[in-house]
């Protein structure tokens, strides 16, 4: 087994802005695992707000490295088992880690993920695609950028949430989502969930912040939209402690440290009556083909940080027009193209 590991500055398409932060590039961290003459790649995306560090994260890999390379291909799962006693606190380099390990393994037996699940693709969702935070202008811009997508999901927590999603819909007829990261109050997402309603919006993400458990349980009981959690889970053990504060959960590969973990949640949730999503940080097609192989699994998916990026680093799996396209490549599905 040979471990590579890349640090890589992606320029953004346009800038990024969400409540906890703005920016127009993001520096990400990739792991390659190559054995038997194949190639397997995992990514994470740095993100300050969680203290991430891409070049810590390849510090870290690199202390792993004799027992990476010591490693035989032969089960993902046991090597994130060994792993995460080392790197509990650091999900997002155990993630990157993982998706190369996942890959490799597919490609070694010469099989996609999800067939090997024995998931179909007739059960995948649409994507959805993100509008950022911006002026009026420039959000409406970004949408007919890609105006064929039935799904998008608007960013949110300003002091003018519903003129922004009033004014999107004049220019669509598809499905809203809101997220507002933690920007709202308990009193503003029960008042805002009518209005937003009536424009479309199916669910309303992560409106308060996790510690505020009185709101989400306010939240829960009167808001007249499903909640769906991100910030308020990240790990495995957050899955039962959202049973019963939301409708739903939004599994962050990053996050909970890479695919191992997120099968386990999606099928936890399942079992506890919650709905599903897997949504991306702004990664490119390396990331995005890791979550691509759950899809079948879910009730809703967003995976368009591929094409939030001007510049991509690798092929595999695709969203067009909000369909999800895949290659015949085994593993999750990535070539790597980047010089």
């Amino acid at each position: 087994m040979k471990l590579r590991t890349r640090v890589v500055a992606l320029p953004l398409r346009h800038r990024f802005t969400i409540a906890h932060g703005s920016f127009a590039e993001r520096e990400n961290f990739f792991v390659e695992l190559e054995h038997a003459g194949e190639r397997g790649f995992g990514e994470s995306s740095a993100v300050s707000y969680y203290g991430v560090d891409a070049h810590a994260m390849a510090a870290r890999t690199e202390v792993l490295r004799p027992r990476l390379e010591d490693w035989d291909g032969a089960d993902p799962e046991s090597l994130w088992a060994s792993l995460l006693p080392e790197l509990d606190d650091d999900r997002f380099t155990l993630c990157a880690i993982d998706e190369a390990a996942w890959d490799l393994w597919g490609k070694l037996r010469g099989v996609r993920l999800w067939e090997a699940w024995g998931l179909s693709l007739a059960t995948c969702p649409p994507s959805d695609y993100t509008i950022g935070i911006d002026d009026l202008d420039t959000m409406v811009r970004k949408l007919e950028e890609f105006p064929d997508f039935p799904v998008y999901k608007i960013k949110l927590g300003t002091d003018q949430d519903l003129e922004i999603v009033t004014e999107l819909r004049r220019h669509t007829a598809a499905v809203f989502r809101v997220d507002a990261n933690t920007g709202w109050t308990a009193e503003q997402t029960i008042e805002f969930a009518p209005k937003l309603a009536e424009l479309g919006v199916e669910f309303v993400e992560q409106p308060l912040p996790p510690d505020d458990e009185a709101g989400i349980a306010r939240v829960f009981a009167d808001s007249v939209l499903p909640i769906v959690a991100d910030e308020s889970c990240l790990v495995e053990a957050d899955v039962d402690r959202c049973a019963g504060r939301f409708h739903g959960i939004n599994v962050k590969l990053t996050k909970a440290g890479g695919i191992t973990p997120a099968r386990r949640m999606i099928g936890r949730a399942r079992e506890l009556g919650l709905k599903t999503m897997v949504g991306c940080m702004t990664e490119t097609t390396v990331g995005i083909s890791a979550i691509g192989q759950l899809a079948p699994m879910l009730d809703w998916v967003d995976m368009d940080g591929a094409l939030l990026l001007a510049e991509d680093v690798a092929d595999g799996v695709r969203v067009r027009d909000g369909r999800i396209e895949y290659p015949d490549t085994s593993g999750t599905g990535v070539t790597w193209t980047r010089p």
